[in-house]
């Protein structure tokens, strides 16, 4: 059979989650809620991939023994927030050739705000000994540099940006898992606190502690609680420009077409996207790449489109209020997406959705993400 995601977890996102809970535990309720989801057990398991910044000194391997699974196929993937979709690609291709029957793809992360900015100071060799010492404060100061050129490139103004944030606030209403669904008006975005100009606050995901899960099944197990979502097409690319551009194309520019040929589709044609919001400037230059944005003009698209909700973006609220759970980020829009193709997104349900988009973006080598993936999910029969 076609391999298929066939079931979707979330160990809720907290800002402040119980004394003892640690990335571990995170990741095995979102393990457990999704295997839940698919009306299957830890015994049906034989692939597992893993992406976390903080499961050390643990590994996938530890983690599938404290999970008591006995695997043929495992994967740790350290691609940040292109892991998910390249982990769905791999778990996918291990369907195909018969590895594994029921593959459980899983990250997350938990940890204040302190070990955060320990692992930014030393996230790899090129911030440890050039940008960490220079006090660069981590990524916000680089992304608000990237969002100054994207201002500049296209026109944009910070009410542009607010729309988005806006637009995915309102969507975080019907989450109930998000960490902010209160709604937020202009006048509040604008009035937030500049945290690297021109970002303010509401431009820069929370931390949180939280996991996500998906389950992938060739063998038509599972899809208890829901119609399989297939993968009608995925690519990725890593390392597209050897951080020698500006930052504002991605990597998904130069496997868009690979993408919709494959899909079958033109960007038209889907019924929403998933799109990985570490910044408002980063789902504006994925749209584009994408195609998404036709005409290229993203002062018209935020306006005309994300303003006035005319495209489902973000339907889960994002990370921007959901909240970013280290690499969780990268399966959190997935997750989302199974559920609206399932159409069990309530509260939020998006009418009719047959075909979604999902990205995957980050693994800032020196400036900005070297890695970027991008998905056509269908809902099956």
């Amino acid at each position: 059979m076609v391999p298929a995601i066939v079931g979707a977890g979330e160990a809720r996102y907290t800002r402040h989650p119980d004394p003892g809970a640690d990335t571990g535990s995170f990741l095995r309720d979102a393990v457990a809620e999704a295997l839940a989801d698919a009306g299957l057990a830890a015994a049906d398991v034989d692939g597992l991939a893993v992406a976390s910044f903080s499961l050390g000194p643990d590994h996938a391997i530890d983690f599938a023994w404290r999970l008591g699974l006995r695997l043929r196929w495992l994967l740790e993937d350290t691609c940040g927030g292109a892991a998910g979709l390249d982990m769905v690609g791999h778990a996918h291709r291990a369907l195909e050739a018969g590895d594994a029957s029921v593959v459980v793809v899983v990250a997350g992360d938990a940890g204040g705000s302190a070990e955060v900015a320990r692992r930014q100071a030393s996230f790899n060799r090129a911030t440890r000994d050039h940008l960490a010492p220079l006090g660069y404060g981590g990524p916000n100061s680089l992304f608000a540099m990237l969002t100054q050129r994207q201002m500049r490139a296209h026109g944009l103004t910070p009410e542009d940006y607010g729309h988005l944030v806006i637009a995915q606030r309102a969507w975080a209403a019907g989450n109930p898992g998000a960490v902010y669904r209160a709604p937020l008006s202009m006048a509040e975005y604008l009035a937030a606190p500049l945290i690297a100009d021109p970002l303010r606050r509401y431009d820069c995901v929370p931390v949180v502690a939280g996991a996500d899960a998906l389950v992938l099944s060739s063998a038509g197990r599972g899809q208890a609680a829901g119609s399989p979502v297939l993968v009608r097409a995925l690519v990725r690319s890593f390392n597209h420009d050897h951080q020698e551009g500006d930052g504002l194309r991605t990597g998904l520019a130069e496997v868009a077409s690979e993408l919709w040929d494959g899909a079958g589709v033109e960007p038209g044609s889907v019924d929403l996207a998933c799109v990985y919001d570490d910044y408002p400037a980063m789902v504006l230059a994925q749209l584009a790449d994408l195609g998404v944005v036709a005409d290229g003009d993203l002062p018209r698209y935020t306006r005309e489109v994300i303003a006035e909700r005319r495209f489902p973006i973000n339907t889960s609220g994002g990370m921007l209020s959901a909240g970013q759970a280290g690499a969780a980020g990268g399966v959190h829009g997935i997750v989302e997406a199974v559920r609206q193709l399932q159409h069990r997104a309530v509260g939020r349900q998006v009418p009719r959705a047959r075909l979604a988009v999902v990205t995957g973006y980050g693994m800032v080598l020196y400036r900005y993400g070297a890695a970027a993936a991008a998905a056509v999910l269908e809902r099956g029969v």
